[in-house]
């Protein structure tokens, strides 16, 4: 009886010895598997969708070879804690990335970063098709297009799959705050009662002058306009009124011509040669500096300016010395 038991005992230590070394073993190749680069020899994109959850990501990444063993992924995710805080958004997962270096990524939400440009002086409607015809950017989403002006133009950060109306969204909400801090800056004793006057002159600004140093002057001009009741005359205005923004793209101006004496007469808010002060609202999306230099222009008496054929403009104090600077102008043009 006594050698039964022996061998009884005997048998279940070997067997708990054989169970016990089965899964220190198991445990060292699940860890040297774990944290073993994988054989993929370039990077690979994944997108992992908002509310995923570990099991459909492994799935993914196994798809794409990124990692052999799914279960392990899935059971070292909640062995680490990481399985509850994996960001959705882009990925690049670098070529020989391990089970773990995925995780880390995944957890640390470095997301892929792509950048859009805006350039300023763009409409509504202009940075509607641009947006529209980027291939990454949703466009399921409606868009509730704001008032002409109220998105400032910038670079910015996207992901593949944000909405072409969220990225107006953030465009508005940036423009808001840069008008708030800027109006609280500006110059006191303004012709401008409020903000919204400042964007629509600083629209006006953007579409009369690219020279950056010249951005205050043009300002103070259209400033010393307003404040002696003199129509702004500025022919950016015109060209809204005649396109309401849907400018044509052909190389040949919004209009697709040159602007004539008989645009001039067009009866509409807008025509600022017909009616004095300012349009009903702005004519394009300004940028931040020409936001500022409508808020805090520079101080002279000059009432008019007139493009000098270097790209800049002329500027005058009498109708007399403007008219021969348009006289100058037209002489320069007519031999381009």
């Amino acid at each position: 009886m006594k050698l039964f038991f022996k061998i009884i005992l005997g048998g279940f230590v070997l067997l708990s010895t054989v169970v016990l070394l089965g899964a220190a073993g198991g445990s060292w190749w699940a860890y040297q598997e774990f944290n073993t680069p994988n054989t993929v020899e370039n990077s690979v994109t994944i997108i992992v969708p908002r509310g995923a959850h570990i099991g459909g990501i492994a799935d993914a990444l196994s798809y794409e070879s990124l990692i052999d063993y799914p279960l392990l992924f899935k059971v070292g995710g909640r062995l680490t804690g990481q399985a509850s805080s994996l960001k959705a958004g882009e990925y690049e997962i670098l070529a020989h990335a391990s089970m773990k270096d995925i995780l880390d990524l995944l957890e640390s939400g470095k997301v892929i970063q792509r950048q859009i440009t805006i350039r300023e002086g763009l409409t509504n409607w202009e940075i509607e098709q641009l947006l529209m015809a980027h291939e990454e950017l949703d466009k399921e989403e409606e868009i509730l297009m704001k008032t002409e002006g109220m998105y400032l133009p910038e670079t910015y950060s996207y992901q593949k799959g944000d909405s072409v109306a969220g990225v107006m969204n953030r465009m508005n909400i940036a423009l808001k705050e840069t008008l708030s801090n800027t109006w609280a800056a500006r110059s006191p004793d303004l012709p401008l009662k409020t903000k919204e006057e400042a964007l629509i002159l600083a629209s006006i600004i953007e579409k009369e002058t690219a020279v950056a140093s010249e951005r205050k002057k043009v300002a103070g001009v259209f400033i010393n306009r307003l404040r002696r009741g003199i129509p702004l005359q500025t022919d950016p205005t015109v060209i809204y009124a005649l396109t309401m923004g849907k400018h044509k793209n052909e190389g040949k101006g919004p209009l697709g011509r040159r602007l004539l004496k008989k645009d001039l007469k067009v009866d509409s808010p807008y025509n600022t040669y017909k009616y004095a002060g300012l349009p009903p609202t702005p004519i394009a999306n300004a940028g931040k500096a020409a936001i500022e230099a409508a808020l805090n222009p520079d101080h002279h008496n000059y009432i008019y300016f007139v493009a000098d054929g270097t790209g800049g403009h002329a500027f005058a104090k009498t109708l007399s010395e403007h008219n021969n600077n348009v006289a100058r102008w037209r002489k320069i043009r007519k031999n381009k």
